[in-house]
């Protein structure tokens, strides 16, 4: 081959062309497609140069496309097969007749759209994991069939890493579903253009993850400042009540990183300003927060109102997501709103010019993207037209796009340390700085459960920093000793997710309806500072803001990591230790090489089972040793989550110092 050439395989058959090219070390990816494949990789960085060959076998006359550590055997009817170096399949696709369908079909609609479905044989035992974040209790994802889109609480990264040793990217942006049956896989695209698929190849899971992360991109290295607790709530009304928080923080002597101003702050959606009536000096209060060690986060919603001051400009010049019938309202939230389409460079640099002179300008450097999928009611994908094609193909590319705007605008800007916290994502995302969180998610054990699980996900999907809502967005009574329990619990598993954030909308009792239009129709929740649940809970929660501090410069140094090249902060249990019970345990996980956090999620627990891993164990709560390779029972007193650290590790037991003792029952505030 010449310098610059790609090492593929090309098989034209009947009007329709498939496609194998070795990509990158270890990375074979597949296109088929009627006519001529296209060269469109979406998110995806450009190949890497590698050692590839392809021959043809001659007794079989099978054509061999090697690449590094993985390989991929065609035979001459088409039929693809994927193999380790010593012969062991990874991955196949399903042979011809099985179940009466083909590989790979392409269903023609109007225009060059197709129906595109890929079809894989079943492997006995094998088990999935990744494809972003879904609330739906599942851990290992065999035997589920799951939507490929953006939703509140559902973000689509379609990638999965499978325990036979493979990492799978559905290069497709399009509404689809995937089905992990136990009669095999099934990829399916409603409307594109091309079967597209990357198979990544590897002798273990961290070489899965960083070959991913170099055919995605890595995430810039994380903000030191950032490790800390962000507080949040919906919704600090005003200017003066968000820094009489800050300021009690500060009084209180607990270290905060950031501080948010969520949605509703501005005069009209589309407008992205301050309401000067009650934010009346953001420079200030920017100036202010700094002087106390705080950053601020804004919130930024992609909605634009038709009676904002930009709505007309807007329409007319294109840069609105259109509807191909109907309205043009996408959502009610205050009147029909629509969005700005972030796949158009001409909207992008729209909104980044109001943003630069309406928050930049103030020293604002951080921004909270909201409303990312976009949300739709109801989600009509086939009803939204966007500037690259219609939802139904290209969808699911909104918040990559919108992550993109801000990252690029700050970048020209000359910001290094871009972070912003973001509600979806996609193939890539992670290279913009954003930060995902996993939306509206309800205020109770059950939602605590699930988004273990879905950090886990998350973090098997290539998003190295990620946060919940800690104690649910929807509910949850400050005053109810119940939901106290619940607070803490998730307060001491969000200490040990990669960003450690407090949000959500809480009880709020005896409220006036206000004669404002503003707080009518966006009332402010109840209170949701560290100091609102009772005196027993503040000291609890008090330790685990100290103990994160405490903390930094391991997390750092995780970050830099994954930053580096690719390894999640935090873990499934199976990354480290790839031993066959821990495909199955996903109430405990790595927090880095050397810290193993098994968080409580059941009301009224105080004690829990612990899997150790081979090597030795220390109790990060009381010192004690335990040898692995066993099952043990472990107190989990309201005051403590149960850790684990490493023997042989860098963090000792002496960093995690005592806990509050737990009040008795009925003591707590």
């Amino acid at each position: 081959m010449a310098d610059g050439e790609l090492c593929e395989y090309r098989c034209p058959r009947e009007g329709r062309t498939l496609v194998l090219t070795a990509y990158g070390p270890d990375v074979i990816r597949v296109r088929y497609a009627d006519g001529e494949v296209q060269d469109q990789p979406w998110t995806m960085l450009p190949p890497e140069p590698v050692n590839a060959s392809v021959r043809t076998d001659s007794e079989t006359g099978e054509t061999i496309l090697t690449s590094g550590l993985l390989t991929a055997r065609i035979s001459p009817e088409g039929h693809i097969r994927f193999q380790k170096p010593d012969g062991g399949i990874l991955l196949e696709e399903l042979a011809p007749g099985d179940r009466d369908l083909p590989a790979h079909s392409l269903r023609g609609f109007s225009g060059e759209l197709f129906r595109a479905e890929q079809a894989f044989a079943h492997q006995e035992g094998e088990h999935f994991y990744g494809l972003g974040q879904d609330p739906n209790d599942l851990f290992d994802l065999a035997g589920a069939v799951l939507d490929l889109c953006q939703q509140n609480t559902k973000s689509t990264i379609p990638f999965i890493v499978s325990s036979r040793g493979y990492g799978f990217i559905w290069n497709n942006p399009a509404i689809g579903r995937v089905e992990f049956a136990t009669t095999g896989t099934r990829w399916v695209a409603e409307r594109t253009r091309q079967i597209d698929y990357f198979v990544i190849g590897g002798s273990e899971m961290p070489d899965i993850m960083h070959r991913y992360t170099d055919l995605t991109g890595h995430a810039p290295e994380f903000p030191e400042w950032a490790a800390g607790l962000w507080q949040s709530k919906l919704r600090y009304e005003t200017q003066d009540e968000l820094m009489e928080v800050a300021r009690e923080y500060h009084r209180r002597n607990i270290p905060l990183s950031m501080i948010v101003c969520d949605y509703f702050h501005w005069p009209q959606q589309g407008e992205w300003k301050f309401d000067r009536k009650y934010w009346p000096d953001p420079e200030a209060m920017v100036r202010q927060l700094k002087e106390m060690g705080m950053h601020l986060l804004v919130s930024i919603w992609p909605t634009v109102d038709p009676r904002s001051e930009n709505w007309i400009s807007m329409r007319e010049k294109g840069l609105l997501v259109r509807q191909e019938r109907g309205d043009g309202a996408m959502m009610f939230c205050r009147g029909p709103e629509t969005y700005y389409d972030t796949t158009n460079p001409e909207a992008r640099e729209f909104v980044w010019n109001i943003i630069r002179k309406n928050y930049w300008s103030c020293g604002i450097r951080n921004f909270w993207l909201d409303e990312a999928e976009p949300e739709m009611n109801p989600y009509d994908y086939d009803n939204v037209r966007y500037r690259i094609g219609p939802g139904m193909e290209v969808s699911s590319l909104y918040p990559w796009f919108y992550a993109k705007n801000f990252y690029d605008g700050e970048k020209a800007e000359g910001q290094q340390e871009i972070i912003n916290l973001i509600r979806c994502a996609f193939l890539g995302s992670q290279r913009f700085g954003v930060v995902l969180w996993s939306g509206d998610i309800a205020s109770d054990f059950d939602s605590l459960r699930r988004q273990i699980k879905v950090g886990l996900h998350v973090a098997m999907s290539g998003i190295p920093w990620w946060t919940t809502d800690i104690g649910g967005f929807s509910g949850g009574d400050p005053d109810a000793p119940a939901y106290r329990e619940c607070l803490i619990r998730w307060f001491q598993f969000g200490a040990f997710c990669p960003v450690f954030r407090i949000h959500g909308f809480r009880t709020k009792k005896n409220r006036q309806t206000p004669s404002d239009p503003m707080s009518t129709w966006c009332p402010s929740g109840g209170p949701n500072e560290i100091w609102s649940y009772g005196e027993e809970a503040y000291q609890i929660l008090k330790f685990y803001v100290l103990l994160r501090e405490q903390l930094r410069p391991y997390i750092i140094e995780q970050m830099k990591l994954a930053s580096a090249d690719g390894t999640p902060v935090m873990r499934p249990m199976f990354y480290d230790f790839p031993e066959e019970p821990f495909y199955e345990i996903w109430d405990q996980y790595m927090f880095g090489p050397d810290l193993m956090v098994c968080p409580v999620s059941e009301a009224g627990q105080r004690r829990r089972s612990v899997v150790l891993p081979a090597g030795e164990w220390i109790s990060a709560t009381d010192g004690k040793r335990y040898p692995g390779g066993q099952t043990i029972e472990t107190d989990a007193p309201l005051s403590r989550i149960p850790l684990f650290l490493r023997a042989e590790g860098a963090l000792r037991p002496e960093l995690f110092r005592e806990a509050p003792e737990e009040s008795r029952p009925g003591q707590a505030e």
